[in-house]
């Protein structure tokens, strides 16, 4: 290749400078910046544009070479996807510097005459692409930094050899002009605000389809420009398929986004099946934060390759670092946690025939019901807050396929719970709706989890005051706990309590009071005079006699709930500051102003803490709190 002005004299670059490469400022910044000290200093390691695959990594490699070609001599770009294509072109190399081992029948003469004349020589600009495996290239690093070295990887593990320089996706903006530039509706060197407002509003609409992926939206560009589409109807269009379209071209982005990960998935495939399947599996979760304990605590068999990593963290560190290395997806060490991409997963379910992502749909709401923490327990909210967007997203499929088994309903129940818990009713009541429909479809109508979802639901009306549709669900929870698990058993006592309770909130004294008796001779009697149903019953009963004017009798019974409750549940437990906000309340109305001061107090510090100031336990406490120092100052004792 002939040099032009300004080119280096030996240039080995087969792409053409991209005339649509748009941003990437920054990176190019930190690349020129580390390139430079690493000439300077022999400890430096050279820098690794490290990115998904599709996200701009080659492009922004190619363009670094073209907009700094003056200040080289020589150029040079291998393939390092594979120690063979890797060795084809420091053979390539070898020969257009004319070295007398470009013959040589041993290749590793070749190696070691292209790391010598690096070694021997300056003012070079050496780039491995795709260099997913480190380790393929490090015997053709020089010892000393002569030149300069680049590479692009999709793997975040440098090993010591480089320095990670993370691409991300494009902005909204920075990936509209390169849309708008690529279907030639802007021109090259136009800025974002020539286009028209229509245009803009669709090209930020598709940037946002395809997660702002440089490739993905070069590719709906050529698409746009070929078949001249408008960019409201591609918008439509925008499945991914649709973007191999461009594959058919033999240009300078022949691979289609779907192919690019599946090349990829294909090594992994063949590596390790196991994390081929963790892969999968994570195409039907919530693509962030998905908890690394998900896989390694199922208690059942998952019917695949994944089981060999249950109860084994190291088997499941060998299958997140095949992924890792393909940057296939994320890992937060220090949370224990794994992101995907989202179009990782839309490629991957994409690839999959109909009744395959229904297979694994179904394994993916059987694995995080299984493992979701026990959303009754306080202390396990902040788990349930990380289990929570993957359930939601698993919701999605339960209604997608119409699946009713029981793990789906026990996953909608859990999910349900933990946000009746935190207050967001209007997100828990379809999840125990649907629970409720499955379980009655998959259980029967007399089933006790067909029960427990009535109560649910019923408790989550009665929180919003809708008593009128509380108190079938609690009557009929009532009739089939009673039948299916008899008269003493402790979640009858509970639906026995619950529906007193909604009594009591009618003002129907008479007909809550043998409900809230009965219900405590079972919790004394089955589960004993110091567990938290007791103190339940208890603190439910003293209501009644609160509301009967027996206000000594309520004070004993909230006090006894209120030890029980300190000794089993902990100090901070929310349970334990509605006893201290009942009894609080109790003494306000008994005059004992100065009793009820420390107790509200110690209520609303713990609804804060536990629930946050915007709960209606916290708010009810607050108001409490504040109607008493109105008192206490009108009526000071």
């Amino acid at each position: 290749m002939g040099a032009a002005q300004g080119q280096p004299a030996l240039w080995h670059l087969p792409f053409r400078q991209n005339p649509f490469f748009t941003g990437r400022e920054q990176v190019l910044s930190d690349l020129r910046t580390m390139l430079l000290a690493s000439a300077s200093a022999a400890l430096v390691q050279p820098p690794a544009i490290s990115g998904l695959g599709g996200i701009g990594k080659t492009q922004t490699a190619i363009e670094y070479a073209y907009r700094y070609q003056a200040e080289y001599a020589v150029i040079l770009w291998m393939q390092a996807s594979s120690r063979e294509t890797l060795i084809a072109d420091i053979t390539r190399a070898a020969t257009l510097l004319h070295l007398p081992e470009q013959d040589a029948r041993e290749q590793e003469r070749i190696v070691q005459a292209l790391k010598h004349w690096l070694e021997a020589n300056t003012g070079w600009l050496l780039i491995f692409d795709n260099a997913d495996d480190l380790h393929i290239v490090s015997d053709v690093l020089p010892s000393r930094n002569s030149g300069h070295i680049l590479f692009t990887t999709r793997a975040t593990a440098m090993s010591d050899l480089a320095q990670r320089v993370p691409i991300d996706e494009m902005d909204r903006a920075e990936g509209s002009l390169l849309l708008l530039r690529r279907a030639k509706i802007l021109s090259t060197d136009a800025p974002l605000t020539n286009a028209s407002e229509a245009d803009r509003a669709a090209a930020q609409a598709i940037v946002e389809a395809v997660d702002g992926l440089p490739l993905a939206l070069d590719q709906a560009g050529a698409y746009i420009e070929e078949t001249q589409c408008s960019l409201a109807d591609y918008l439509q269009l925008c499945q991914i398929h649709l973007l191999e379209e461009r594959a058919k071209r033999k240009d300078a982005h022949p691979d289609p986004v779907a192919t690019t990960w599946a090349i990829s998935f294909d090594k992994v495939q063949k590596a390790e099946p196991a994390a081929a399947d963790l892969l999968r599996l994570c195409a039907f979760l919530a693509p962030d934060d998905i908890p690394e304990a998900m896989f390694l605590d199922t208690p059942e068999d998952i019917g695949t390759d994944l089981q060999s990593l249950v109860g084994n963290p190291h088997k499941l560190n060998i299958a997140l670092r095949e992924l890792l290395k393909y940057s296939l997806l994320r890992r937060n060490s220090n949370e224990h946690t794994i992101v995907v991409h989202r179009l990782v997963q839309a490629v991957l379910r994409n690839e999959m025939n109909e009744e395959t992502r229904k297979q694994w749909a179904e394994r993916a709401i059987k694995i995080v019901s299984w493992s979701f923490p026990d959303a009754r327990a306080v202390e396990e909210w902040p788990r349930c807050q990380q289990w929570l967007p993957h359930a939601l997203a698993c919701t999605s499929f339960i209604e997608q396929w119409k699946l009713a088994f029981p793990e789906a309903a026990r996953l909608l129940n859990e999910a349900g719970v933990y946000l009746d818990d935190r207050a967001q009713y209007q997100e828990a009541e379809p999840l125990y709706q649907r629970a409720l429909a499955i379980r009655k479809e998959a259980l029967g109508l007399s089933h006790p989890d067909t029960a427990q979802s009535l109560n649910n639901l019923g408790y989550l009306y009665q929180a919003q005051d809708k008593l009128e549709l509380a108190e079938p669900l609690y009557q009929r929870a009532l009739v089939i706990r009673e039948e299916a698990l008899g008269s003493r058993h402790p979640d009858t006592a509970q639906s026995l309590n619950n529906l007193g309770y909604l009594y009591l909130a009618q003002g129907r004294l008479a007909e809550a009071e043998p409900l809230f008796e009965q219900a405590l001779v079972i919790s004394k009697e089955v589960l004993g005079e110091r567990h938290p149903d007791t103190a339940q019953s208890l603190n439910n009963l003293a209501a009644l006699y609160d509301s009967q004017g027996q206000l000594e009798l309520a004070e004993s019974l909230y006090q006894r709930a209120l030890a029980i409750r300190k000794e089993v549940l902990g100090s901070l437990h929310p349970d334990t500051a509605t006893s201290l906000n009942n009894l609080g309340y109790l003494y306000r109305a008994l005059g004992k102003l100065e009793l009820a001061k420390p107790l509200y107090k110690q209520a609303l510090e713990i609804f804060k803490q536990v629930l946050g100031p915007d709960h209606p336990n916290t708010r009810t406490v607050q108001e409490n709190y504040d109607y008493l120092l109105q008192l206490m100052k009108r009526d000071p004792q």
